[in-house]
């Protein structure tokens, strides 16, 4: 894949409210460390991978952008070429896409959520768009196992287990038939008659996770989004749009041409041809654009909506939630150690060399301990990440936690369970179990905390 081919757009979002209070305005959500690195990084090398180097990455507000626009220039200057772009707060992603529509004039478009975690090969992805030629294509990925043990804090423990989507596929697995996302998940399921007519049967899935990767037809994402002002969010409302509309295609992609294409027969054979070297055969929509007879005075006007299914041997999950927070960290760090960029040594953790250990001090499995950081006698670390330059006391125990960089922990003290920010200071025995500590924040000594969100006022 070339530049020429997509263009590509990553929504990196800004202060995420949901992520509060482990992001704040100094730490805005595409800088959150996992695995002791920003998460966005995790796309921006994706993407690498994949040859897509040229890259419009829009953050929400402006003083985040500032943020991340320097990172990237210090991290990525000689490899990417990224323009970043500042949007307002709470915009939602359509309307981040209507803010940098503008800079778009390739013919298809690559959306990508900036929280994406995964190794799914994107290369397979366009191709498959091309290869239907559809106006817009899905990432589906299986849905994410929570872990029992992690950072979730009292408000998420009073939630439902999280739902993700219902997902309607044509027997092929190749096209969209039906998606419900948000609260539509709870209603009941209706379905167009010519749809389901069309294809013949359709598979119902709730297994599947819209990873919120998207590869569009850029002419008519911009057509939808300026028809339709309303819309804020692409998973919720463009994309329900155009898999609902797909047989009764009001979207204008290429009609001048495919109007005179039907009207020369001697290009309209061309086309069929070289349809047929690219489908083994018609899709449903191909069938019924031409009518059941194949004699239909005027082709009807639909449109592709595609899937791509993710294999279960890809690593995928989206950081949008504090336990996912938690559970991508331990993740990286576990079974996807691989998406890490880091050599793990013989017993499977990375300790940085500048690191200091105390004596009888334990360092597990499944750990990771940042530079320049020191552990006192007497410590337990237990599949926990420690970040830069962190001084912590004797006898203390860390366990399945995520502590960030410049973190003083006194001797005694218990965290199990927790997400630690920056420069928070715990004195002498404090206990954290299932917490979130905001950047800054004092634990007093001997105090102890459970499910708790502890930040600054």
């Amino acid at each position: 894949m070339t530049k020429m081919d997509f263009q590509v757009v990553v929504l990196a979002g800004g202060t995420s409210k949901n992520l509060v209070p482990l992001v704040s305005k100094d730490l805005p959500k595409p800088l959150l460390p996992v695995a002791n690195r920003p998460l966005l990084s995790y796309v921006l090398e994706l993407l690498e991978s994949s040859n897509l180097k040229d890259l419009i990455v829009v953050v929400e507000g402006q003083d985040a952008a500032v943020k991340v626009g320097t990172w990237i220039s210090n991290t990525y200057a000689a490899r990417l070429h990224v323009e970043v772009a500042a949007v307002p707060e709470d915009v939602g992603t359509a309307g981040a896409l209507r803010a940098v529509a503008h800079y778009l004039t390739a013919n298809d478009v690559l959306v990508v959520s900036g929280d994406l975690v995964c190794n799914v090969p994107l290369g397979a992805v366009a191709a498959a768009h091309r290869r239907h030629d559809a106006v817009v294509t899905s990432l589906l990925c299986a849905i994410p196992v929570p872990s029992e043990t992690g950072s979730s804090g009292g408000k998420d423990k009073a939630k439902k287990p999280a739902r993700y989507n219902i997902i309607g596929l044509d027997p092929t697995q190749q096209f969209l038939l039906f998606i419900a996302t948000g609260a539509e998940v709870e209603k009941d399921i209706k379905v167009q008659k010519s749809l389901l007519q069309a294809a013949g049967e359709m598979e119902i899935r709730a297994d599947l996770m819209d990873a919120h990767l998207y590869a569009f037809k850029r002419s008519v994402l911009q057509e939808v989004l300026d028809q339709n002002e309303t819309f804020i969010s692409l998973k919720q409302d463009v994309l329900p749009y155009l898999v609902w509309s797909q047989l009764r295609s009001k979207v204008a992609s290429d009609e001048a041409a495919e109007a005179e294409n039907w009207n020369e027969n001697a290009a309209s054979q061309n086309n069929q041809s070289l349809l047929s070297q690219h489908l083994a055969t018609p899709s449903f929509h191909d069938i019924y654009a031409s009518d059941r007879n194949g004699f239909s005075p005027a082709p009807r006007r639909t449109h592709k909506c595609c899937a791509y299914i993710a294999d279960k041997s890809n690593y995928c999950a989206r950081l949008n939630t504090i336990q996912a927070f938690s559970d991508i960290n331990r993740d990286v760090i576990g079974e996807a150690s691989h998406l890490s960029g880091y050599s793990f040594s013989v017993h499977n953790n990375v300790i940085h060399p500048s690191a200091e250990l105390g004596l009888k001090t334990t360092v597990g499995p499944q750990c990771m301990l940042g530079e320049g950081s020191q552990l006192g006698d007497k410590c337990s670390v237990k599949r926990s990440l420690i970040g830069r330059h962190c001084r912590i006391g004797s006898n203390v125990k860390v366990a399945n936690s995520v502590v960030m960089n410049h973190v003083t922990i006194g001797d005694g003290c218990s965290i199990q369970g927790s997400a630690v920010c920056s420069n928070v200071q715990l004195h002498e025995r404090a206990v954290l179990k299932d917490c979130q500590v905001g950047a800054g924040f004092v634990v007093t000594a001997g105090s102890e905390h459970k499910g708790e969100s502890l930040a600054r006022k």
